[in-house]
This record gives C-alpha cells, sequence and structure tokens, in this order.
C-alpha cells in the first residue's frame, strides 16, 4: 500500500463512545468487520474476523494482512488497496484466499471502502470479510452472511451515517422498519428490485403484500419480535409494478441507546428466478410421472387443468381442442375455483377465428391479456354461455410437430399479472402434455368406433332376428289357411290347381325352412345379413306372385303393395305445401286420441304458432302419428306425454316428450339409424297399437328416417334410461302405480323419460325444388 504517514489526529472522545456503542454490535455479525491503517496494519476488528481467521484478537491486532496469505494473494490485495488509494474505486467483489491458524484455506469475499477524517484526510481502509468457502460449493453462507448483515443498523443518526455507505453496499434490498412499521430507510438494491423509492415511502407502509400472504406475514413479524430475529422466511411481495416475487427474509430487532427496541432490519433476497426454475422441473417431473395413470382423455384433462390452476395460481385454467370437421373450439375439461363455472364451460365450442385461442392458432405465437375489456382478440360469447367474467388470461399453443390440436389456457390470475415466466411455465406444460392429449384422444375415437362396429353388429343381429320373429307369425298364419283352402276346394281332375296348391305348399316350406335356418345361424352368431334379407325378400316375391296366379283377377297385387309402401313411407312425388305445423298438430291428434283412450295417459299440449314449414301434409301426420305413439308405447300408465310445437334456434320444432322408461346408451346411437325397435320382439305381434310396450316393428322411426332425407329436417332424440330399470333385460310393469321403486307420478318423471325432436327450417329457407316435388334438389 501508498507509504503515507499516519492519521495524526487521535479519534476523539465522541468517536470512542460511537465505537463502544456499537462494538457489542459487530461482535454479534456474522461477517469479519475491519479497519486497517493505511499499510493494511489491522487496527480495529471484530470478533467474527477472530474466527475466521483462526486467531484470537491478540494474535491479529496491529499484524498485516500478508501475513494471513500466500505472497500471490498478498499481491493481489495490495495492488486493489493501491488502487482505491490513488483512484477511489476497485472491483465491487474482492476474493481473496486466506491461510487460518490451523492450516485450512478459506475464501473470502471482501469490502472495502476508505476511511476520511472529518478534514478530508485519508486515515486508512474500512470493510467486510464475508467467508463465502462454503458459498461456492452450495451458496448458504450467502444467506448466513445476509441474516448476520441487517443487524449492522443501529437507530442513532451519527451510526446510520457512518454505516450507510455498507448497507448500499449489499447487493439484497434492506430496509428499516419504525416501530410502527413504516418505512425509516431503503437501500438502492430494494429501489431496484422493488420499483419505489424511499420518497415515495419514507414513514409509510410499503403496499407490497399479497392477501394470500398476510397471514403468514402477521406469523413471521410475531415470530421477529418474539426471538428478536427471523431467519429464512420463505414469502411472496408485490413489485410496484404488479410482478409478485418469491422472496426470502432475514430480520432482525436493533435498539436505541437506551437499550429499548428502535425499530426493525429486513433483508429480502428475491428467489424468484431459482423457485421458478425449480418448480417447473418439479411440475413437469410430476406430470410426467402421473400421465401414464390417466389413459381416459377427460381424466388427463382434468389433472393437466388442476395442475395448472396450482402451477400459475390462477382462478381458471382450460384445455381448447380442435374440432377440424366442425371448425370449432371445444372445451372438454376446465378447472375453475367455482365448479360451476367449470361444468358450464364443459363443451363450450366457439368458431376457430374466434378469440384469444384464434389468434394463438392463427399465429402459433403464446398471447398474454392483461386486460379483456381492452383486446381486440377477446371474445366474450364464452363468458356469456358460461356466465363468468375473464379479467385476464393466458394461451399457448399445443402443438404435435408442425401441428396445432388445441390451445392450454389459464385466466385470471390471482396474485398480480401474468408475465414472461407464466409464459414459460405454461407453455413447457403445453409441450410436455400435448403429446399424451392427443394419443388419448385417438384412443377413445378408437374405441368409440369399436363400440360402434359392435353396435351395429349388434343391430344387425336383432334385425334379423326381428324379421325372423315377423316371418314366423304370418307363415304360420299362411300356412295354416292354406290348409283351410285345399278342405274346402272341391275335388276332381283339375291337375293345374293341383299344381298350384302344390307350389304354394312347396314356396311356404322354404319359407318356414329359411325362417328356422335363420334362427339357427343367430344361435351360431355366422350370418350375412344383406344376403340372407335378400333372399328372404326373393322368396316371399315369389310366393306373393304364386298366390296371385292362384286368385283369378287378382294381377294387380304387386301394384297393391307398392302402394302400401308409398301409403307407409311416403312417396317422393308428393308436392311439398306450406304447413301450419301448429295446427296440423292440434288436428291431428284429436283424431289419434281415440286410438289410445284406453290407456292412461296424461297428454299435455303445448302449441305455438310458428313459421310455416315446408312438406307434404300426410308426410307431417305420419311423423306426428310415428312419434306420439311411440311415446305412448314406452310410457307406463298414470304417465305424461307431453306434444310441443315452438320456434327454436333455426327454425320450428315439432317435439314429443315422455316420461316413459328411456332409452339405454347403446341403443341411442342405433335409432333412426337402422330398422330397428327398442323393445323385446316377444312383444310386437301380442300387442294392440298404443298398448305399453307393444312396440311394433321399427317402421315409424324409420319412416321418419326416410322422410328426414328425403324432406331436409333434422331428427334428434335426448333420452334417460329409468335408473330402476338400467338394462334391456329390465321390465317396467306398465304403471306407476304397480311400480316398486316410484310411488307417484313425479317420482316416474325423475326416472328416466325421452325427447324426439323434429327441426324444420322455415319454408321460406327451403329450395323451390321441394314445392315441385323434387325433394333429392333441397338444399338446406
Amino acid at each position: 500500500m501508498t507509504d503515507v504517514p499516519p492519521n495524526s489526529d487521535p479519534p476523539g472522545i465522541a468517536d470512542d463512545i460511537f465505537r463502544d456503542r456499537f462494538r457489542v454490535f459487530l461482535e454479534d455479525v456474522a461477517d469479519g468487520f475491519y479497519e486497517t491503517d493505511l499499510k493494511g496494519n489491522f487496527r480495529f476488528f471484530n470478533n467474527a474476523l477472530c474466527r475466521i481467521f483462526g486467531y484470537t484478537a491478540a494474535e491479529i491486532q496491529g499484524r498485516n494482512f500478508s501475513e494471513f496469505m500466500d505472497a500471490e494473494n498478498a499481491l493481489y490485495a495490495f495492488t486493489l488497496f493501491n488502487r482505491l488509494y490513488e483512484a477511489g474505486e476497485i472491483p465491487s467483489e474482492i476474493i481473496w484466499k486466506i491461510i487460518r491458524k490451523d492450516g485450512q484455506e478459506r475464501i473470502l469475499e471482501i469490502s472495502v471502502s476508505l476511511i476520511v477524517d472529518r478534514s478530508g484526510k485519508k486515515t486508512g481502509f474500512q470493510g467486510v470479510a464475508r467467508d463465502v468457502t462454503q458459498k461456492i460449493a452450495d451458496q448458504q453462507e450467502l444467506e448466513a452472511s445476509q441474516r448476520r448483515a441487517q443487524e449492522l443498523f443501529q437507530s442513532s443518526f451519527r451510526a446510520e451515517q457512518r454505516y450507510r455507505a455498507f448497507l448500499e453496499f449489499l447487493p439484497d434490498p434492506v430496509f428499516v422498519f419504525n416501530m410502527d412499521s413504516t418505512v425509516s430507510y431503503l437501500n438502492p438494491a430494494f429501489e431496484k428490485v422493488f420499483g419505489w423509492t424511499l420518497t415515495e415511502l419514507e414513514g409509510k407502509r410499503i403496499p407490497f403484500v399479497p392477501d394470500s400472504e398476510k397471514d403468514r406475514t402477521r406469523a413471521g413479524i410475531k415470530k421477529l419480535f418474539r426471538e428478536k430475529v427471523l431467519h429464512g422466511f420463505e414469502t411472496r411481495r408485490f413489485t410496484k409494478d404488479g410482478r409478485v416475487l418469491d422472496i426470502v427474509v432475514d430480520g432482525a430487532i436493533f435498539y436505541d441507546a437506551e437499550d429499548n427496541p428502535a425499530g426493525q432490519v429486513i433483508t429480502l433476497r428475491d428467489v424468484t428466478a431459482r423457485k421458478r426454475a425449480e418448480q417447473i422441473n418439479q411440475a413437469l417431473f410430476r406430470i410426467a410421472q402421473a400421465l401414464y395413470r390417466f389413459p381416459g382423455l377427460d381424466r388427463m384433462l382434468e389433472y393437466i387443468t388442476r395442475q395448472v390452476q396450482e402451477l400459475i395460481r390462477v382462478a381458471g385454467a382450460m384445455v381448447i381442442l380442435i374440432d377440424e370437421q366442425e371448425q370449432e373450439f371445444y372445451i372438454p375439461v376446465a378447472a375453475y375455483e367455482d365448479g360451476k363455472t367449470g361444468s358450464k364451460m364443459k363443451e363450450i365450442r366457439f368458431p376457430m377465428d374466434k378469440g384469444v385461442a384464434g389468434h394463438v392458432y392463427r399465429t402459433g405465437e403464446p398471447l398474454i391479456v392483461s386486460d379483456t375489456a381492452k383486446s381486440l382478440y377477446f371474445y366474450d360469447q364464452v363468458d356469456k354461455q358460461a356466465q363468468f367474467h375473464t379479467k385476464n388470461m393466458l394461451d399457448v399453443p399445443l402443438r404435435i410437430q408442425e401441428r396445432m390440436i388445441g390451445v392450454l389456457c389459464a385466466v385470471n390470475k390471482t396474485e398480480g399479472a401474468f408475465d414472461s415466466g407464466d409464459v414459460d411455465l405454461l407453455g413447457a406444460v403445453a409441450n410436455l402434455v400435448a403429446l399424451p392429449i392427443e394419443n388419448a384422444r385417438i384412443n377413445e375415437a378408437l374405441q368409440r368406433a369399436y363400440e360402434n362396429v359392435r353396435g351395429l353388429n349388434r343391430a344387425k343381429e336383432q334385425v334379423i332376428h326381428h324379421l325372423s320373429h315377423e316371418l314366423k307369425t304370418p307363415l304360420s298364419v299362411l300356412s295354416a289357411s292354406l290348409g283351410l283352402l285345399e278342405k274346402r276346394l272341391p275335388g276332381g281332375p283339375d291337375k293345374a290347381l293341383e299344381k298350384i296348391m302344390a307350389r304354394a305348399r312347396r314356396n311356404l316350406q322354404r319359407l318356414l325352412d329359411m325362417q328356422y335356418e335363420i334362427g339357427d345361424m343367430l344361435r351360431e352368431q355366422d350370418y350375412r345379413a344383406h344376403g340372407m334379407l335378400s333372399f328372404l325378400l326373393e322368396a316371399c316375391r315369389d310366393m306373393l306372385v304364386t298366390l296371385a296366379e292362384a286368385q283369378p283377377g287378382s294381377t294387380r297385387v304387386p301394384e297393391v303393395i307398392q302402394q302400401a309402401i308409398d301409403r307407409e313411407f311416403g312417396r317422393a312425388e308428393i308436392p311439398c305445401t306450406d304447413i301450419a305445423l301448429d295446427q296440423l298438430v292440434k288436428i291431428h291428434l284429436e283424431l289419434l286420441k281415440p286410438r289410445f283412450a284406453h290407456r292412461y295417459i296424461q297428454m299435455e299440449i303445448r302449441l305455438e304458432p310458428v313459421a310455416p314449414v315446408l312438406v307434404p301434409a300426410e308426410v307431417m301426420e305420419k311423423i306426428v302419428e310415428g312419434l306420439v305413439k311411440n311415446a305412448i308405447e314406452n310410457t307406463p300408465d298414470q304417465g305424461r306425454v307431453t306434444v310441443v310445437v315452438r320456434t327454436g334456434e333455426k327454425g320450428p320444432v315439432f317435439e314429443v316428450q315422455d316420461t316413459g322408461v328411456g332409452v339405454t346408451a347403446e341403443k341411442q346411437q342405433m335409432i333412426f339409424n337402422h330398422y330397428f325397435a327398442t323393445g323385446d320382439a316377444m312383444n310386437y305381434a301380442s300387442k294392440a297399437p298404443y298398448d305399453f310396450n307393444a312396440g311394433g316393428r321399427g317402421f315409424d322411426l324409420l319412416r321418419i328416417s326416410i322422410f328426414s332425407e328425403r324432406y331436409r329436417f333434422d331428427t334428434k332424440m335426448i333420452s334417460r334410461r329409468c335408473r330402476y330399470i338400467p338394462s334391456d333385460r329390465d321390465l317396467c310393469p306398465g304403471a306407476i302405480n304397480r311400480c316398486n321403486h316410484c310411488s307417484n307420478p313425479a317420482d316416474c318423471d325423475a326416472s328416466g323419460g325421452t325427447t324426439m325432436q323434429i327441426r324444420f327450417l322455415p319454408s321460406n329457407q327451403v329450395n323451390l325444388a321441394c314445392r315441385l316435388g323434387d325433394g333429392k334438389k333441397i338444399n338446406n
């Protein structure tokens, strides 16, 4: 160091008093505090420095710093101190290696500043020596030194002035509270990290405690006043611009000259980046470990959204997937603090070009919306449907290679605002879960396809079984009738008549044989539905022609049959007319009532005037009759059937509701798609129309399905199977007063039921071709 004369001015009495006052304080800190003369000889230091060096105070006092290190480090230290003396500045962090008395080598982080007396003369050096040997290994020593550094503040003005430079040197935020928790001092690091200046906060409380941390903060303050120190207290705090930081708090109570508590010295260490990195790694590991446990898509999405909700601290989180066929977004699962909101969000759909999700889909980039009221991209229709208010949101893409499958969305940050850290975290989660989500979605689609195939196979079996049963009764009647006819025909040499009767018996026997063969094949589960049906129909045609030949003057039998088919299923050439749907339904219901007068069914009729529909009147009558008949036959006595005509979203709606047994989920997929009846085939020929569970032959729904294709209206069924008879094998007694589960109609109403809807377009939106009788040209 520069060789200059020692300070000729001895310390004053005030300095001695000051030194005595703060000696006890300095002895308790973990870091070594030292003062040397300009040659580097120790003239004042605390016990911490003795502990760091491994020598007693007597062994250090008056010795030169170079005696405690090797020659290389001594030269380095001399150079730095000399530069400080000459230029007034040195690097902010000085690393020294010293050798303790026991021979151990320790690494110190040194701060140093010049000591200047009242006349401005440089008299020595002072600073803090911090042992960072352990810090280099695991960064723990830094925390210990900061806790000790907090205790350096005192209430007196002289102490504050002398050690302010030391506090302002610290890289971590430090503030001093008065006893009423108002601010008396902030260091520059606090202003840099949190944004508030001393001018803004002096004499005030710092408004940076989140609501969620207030209880813990009160508990921490109580502990501080009870134990006088606080170490390693983890919490979170707001910055001036609304960000939320994870911090570790160390604090101590300091005292005045009379040894009364004078305030609090608090050090805050920002560990947000470290905790965020740990949080991301832990979250990704936890999610990756858990995903395999959720083969089902919904359960997997529920887990993912809950994780997002907790990780980013938001009120709601959802996965928004893309329906490529419909070009829509849909929300299969949403997690909200309010469970009702999550339920309302589920299955909401909206166009792919709308909303924040639409923008993320177009650009492929995440998007933060800090205020939805000011955003050009926010689509408020989703909020309206869910009856929820989205204030802010973050959307990131769910991407598989170059293809997006949807968006991962977080809404309403509970603390602060969304920031780049949230984008990184949510993006990392999205990258991790995108492929498992797509795999689960594909797996469910394959499973549904498999179940559909199984359902179709069961439907085919039921069709054949149904047709086999349907053939059995008329074939038996024909066989008996043919026997009676043979007995009544006069005998004689009429060989032609004998040939006709023989041919009739032969073909009838063929039909009977086929009917039995069908039963055998059903039991073996080995048949070809289309070929067998074609064969049966061809055989029926042969027999019908044969019988026609046996009856002179009956050559119009095929025409009669065709007329019956046209009557049942409608003719394509029938022209459409404008129909007042409410009036037609009202009139036709009056005609139908006598047919089910023997049933104890409560009939409710709600008919509103609606726009005219364009469909043949006789077709509409068949639709009314078919749906009403189906409802009554599936509703037990004392039940209710409601017939409604109303205006829907796109046009008039005809609706028949019943409180009957309902349809199982498996069979719901087959309604309107197959020659299919919901009841047991053994009941079909044994009961009269409109009887409970009479069932019919399935023609009513098949006919409506044909009409819907021809006249371009939509059919929809909403059914809930009675919970007391969940499977098709379970039977309803047919009357509420005979049911063991329902004591009154209200119980039956709540247990199950079916709604059949026919949804039309108004006649002014239907192509003119319908009026001309060519239903194939109708455009919807």
